[in-house]
């Protein structure tokens, strides 16, 4: 009932108010969310270049000073007068070096980023203080194993500070060598304070929460401050970073449920990295909280859309909306459920009430000619299926019975016991009328007694095959209808051929049940399997008792799969001239008891 008066008004109210809204709430945040997104990107990108090229502003004078003391002539007379092997006087050496830190101290006033300048030689003596520990120091390790020549924050107790309040530095290591023979004597240390490069790096915003670090190859930070970002992030942009080929660019990686956007920047210094991180939920927090209100106010105009079209239609369409309601039980097939609900629909519009009236009399006939005719129809076919599950034990029993006589003629009096034997078992469960449904299982033992009757009739001439898959054995099945499938395989095997091979299989897949017969014999016409598929799909079952010739064990079969299992039923038959028949029978499992037996029908 779309088109009633009550969801007119209702679907003009909508397009009119709550559509518009609703959309707008989605597309003006994802716009403003594209647009920031683009310009953070933008942004972050150029100040991370602005930033970039400051640090190689400072260490590029860092690397000028060092190289400018270490062609010193002073330094190198230094050098040379401290080495073991010289010969010069305490006095001597007491004078050189004091000339070496006056100069030093020259440098460090007129430099512009309070930048200090120390050297130390091998042995640790140094321009400001010896350092016998010198070669345990981390910096020191680092440099001579991984020539790492820029070091990390740190605090260097041997270094002469021109602010004592900065005390965090970071240096920038040369080797000490003689110009003239190359010989390795030492160690210049260039510092510059660790502020220099925080003070900077404050500057660089990425949203309101971002955070930003320089790092080195390892994910350390080469300022002071722990790295907040997590492990999982941090390790997997440097993955990235470490494989990839650009210097500079952005990652986005997922973890917990975030979303990171990381930028980053490679330096051409120490194998640096300047690395800025935020999630997308920070960074679009703001347009989120706009989205999720502009949500909230789109809901509260849908519901006073639904309050005003209530108001309007009430007293001109419920007593006919509460006819559809009653029209809907018809549709289900409740036709109680229905007549108890007419007596609740009142209306003072007689055009109205005549309807309802009208309507609740053709209640009671339509509900009389139904149950009188459901319950005609569940005879007919209850006869149907009696007469189908009838067809099929005299024909067996007649088969069975010359296979007795003909062994009984050969005198295999043994094979006469094994048969009656096999044929007592059948029997038992041939006429047990208590049920019509059994486990799977039970059928396929009822065909392995079938089978081993055949085995003895026809010794070497035939082969038979059960596989069974274990999950079907438990699972419900009605009674006799792979015996005659396997009866007709092998009876048309012969017809042709002095070998039989017959293939019985069982498997489940998913919600449905395959039972597959296979045989080697003269094949079906497609005259035949025409015919059958003609009869299945004109739902032609009654044919089924009037069947002759070949086709009746298998018509028989799927005339009472048919019956009972209905649309849950299907099948498909695979053959060819004097190669052989698959017939492929397919029932979905609806999960019922086994001992429900009309859970199917």
């Amino acid at each position: 009932m779309f088109f009633s008066l009550r969801n007119r008004l209702f679907v003009i109210f909508t397009l009119l108010l709550t559509v518009p809204f609703l959309i707008l709430s989605i597309i003006i945040p994802s716009w403003f969310t594209s647009i920031i997104e683009e310009q953070t990107k933008d942004s972050t990108v150029e100040m991370m270049e602005q930033y970039s090229l400051y640090i190689d502003s400072i260490t590029s004078q860092a690397e000028d000073l060092g190289k400018q003391v270490l062609i010193n002539q002073t330094t190198q007379q230094w050098m040379k007068l401290e080495n073991e092997n010289s010969r010069a006087t305490s006095a001597q050496r007491l004078l050189l070096k004091n000339q070496l830190k006056m100069q030093l101290s020259s440098i460090m006033i007129n430099n512009s980023k309070s930048m200090s300048i120390s050297v130390f030689l091998n042995d640790g003596t140094g321009t400001w203080g010896d350092n016998p520990s010198l070669k345990n120091m981390e910096w020191m390790k680092d440099f001579s194993e991984n020539d790492q020549r820029w070091v990390s924050t740190h605090i260097d107790s041997f270094q002469l500070y021109q602010d004592m309040r900065e005390r965090n530095i970071n240096s920038y290591l040369i080797p000490l060598f003689d110009m003239n023979t190359l010989g390795l004597s030492g160690i210049i240390k260039v510092n510059f304070p660790t502020s220099l490069l925080e003070t900077a790096l404050s500057k660089i915003k990425l949203g309101e929460n971002g955070r930003v670090y320089l790092l080195d190859n390892h994910g350390a930070n080469v300022l002071s401050g722990q790295v907040q970002t997590p492990k999982y992030v941090l390790n997997q942009s440097l993955v990235e970073l470490t494989n990839g080929e650009h210097d500079k660019g952005l990652i986005e990686t997922n973890y917990n449920g975030e979303e990171y956007l990381v930028f980053f920047q490679k330096l051409k210094i120490g194998n640096w990295v300047l690395f800025s991180e935020i999630t997308k939920s920070e960074l679009f927090l703001k347009i989120n909280q706009l989205q999720q209100n502009l949500l909230i106010i789109s809901a509260l105009i849908f519901i006073l859309t639904i309050f005003a079209s209530y108001l309007l239609s009430s007293n001109i369409v419920r007593p006919l909306g509460n006819l559809t309601r009653a029209m809907r039980y018809i549709e289900r097939g409740d036709f109680y459920g229905a007549k108890r609900f007419m007596p609740t629909i009142k209306s003072y519009n007689h055009e109205v009430g005549y309807v309802i009236k009208v309507f609740d009399h053709t209640i009671d006939q339509l509900n009389h000619l139904i149950e009188t005719e459901y319950e005609a129809n569940i005879r007919r076919k209850d006869a149907e299926y009696k007469a189908l599950l009838l067809q099929i034990n005299p024909h067996f029993l007649n088969n069975t019975l010359e296979i007795i006589g003909g062994l009984a003629v050969q005198g295999k009096n043994k094979e006469v016991m094994n048969v009656s034997i096999y044929l007592g078992r059948m029997m038992s469960y041939s006429l047990n009328t208590n049920r019509d449904v059994v486990k799977l299982g039970e059928e396929v033992n009822y065909i392995r007694n079938f089978t081993d009757i055949l085995k003895i009739r026809y010794e070497d001439a035939i082969s038979i095959e059960i596989e069974e898959d274990p999950k079907t054995k438990t699972l419900p099945i009605i009674k006799f209808i792979i015996q005659p499938l396997v009866e007709n395989a092998v009876k048309y095997s012969f017809v042709e051929k002095t070998y039989a091979a017959i293939k019985i299989k069982a498997e489940k897949i998913k919600d449905q049940v395959f039972i597959i017969i296979e045989d080697n014999g003269m094949g079906m016409t497609e005259d035949v399997i025409s015919g059958l598929l003609k009869t299945e799909k004109n739902n032609e079952t009654n044919n089924v008792l009037d069947s002759k010739g070949t086709s009746i064990g298998l018509r028989n079969v799927l005339g009472r799969l048919k019956l009972y299992y209905g649309q849950n039923f299907s099948y498909e038959i695979q053959s060819e001239k004097s190669i052989g028949t698959k017939i492929t029978l397919c029932i979905k499992v609806t999960g019922g008891d086994i001992h429900d037996e009309g859970v199917n029908n």
